[in-house]
């Protein structure tokens, strides 16, 4: 019995690392695929139904939601929003967060700004469902 508990548990542990790689594959493909315009490789990262979102203030000092589509997001880094951050300067720190069986969270800090992800296991592959973002503040 006891052996058994220990192999179920060691297989437990190889499946939650074989899905912390996986996430962070799909972390990387979001923002490497966007620092070198690989459109394909920022849509392989995203579910279909995506939303980047950051709150902002507008004018008048109320708080607004700016929001990004998958869609919007692929053709942006097709256009080569990314390619202008200087090799140098590309940050892309992973950290997943957690995983719990088909959902993880996971922090991507980035060049500009602070990624926080949603990821949900889709058709057995993790995919970035979610994305609450905020700019790092300007250096002085």
């Amino acid at each position: 019995m006891r052996t058994l508990l220990a192999c179920l548990l060691l297989a437990s542990a190889a499946r939650a690392e074989s899905d912390a790689d996986a996430i962070r594959t799909a972390c990387l493909d979001y923002i490497e695929g966007w620092y070198t315009a690989d459109s394909a490789r920022m849509e392989r990262a995203l579910h279909p139904d995506l939303a980047k979102r950051m709150v902002f203030r507008d004018d008048k000092g109320r708080s607004r939601l700016h929001q990004m589509s998958a869609m919007g997001l692929v053709q942006g880094t097709r256009d080569g929003g990314g390619k202008e951050t200087p090799k140098a300067e590309q940050q892309k720190d992973v950290t997943v967060l957690d995983i719990f069986e088909n959902a993880a969270s996971a922090k991507v800090i980035a060049a500009g700004w602070i990624d926080y992800l949603h990821l949900a296991r889709w058709n057995g592959q993790w995919k970035i469902v979610n994305v609450l973002w905020e700019l790092k503040p300007k250096k002085k």
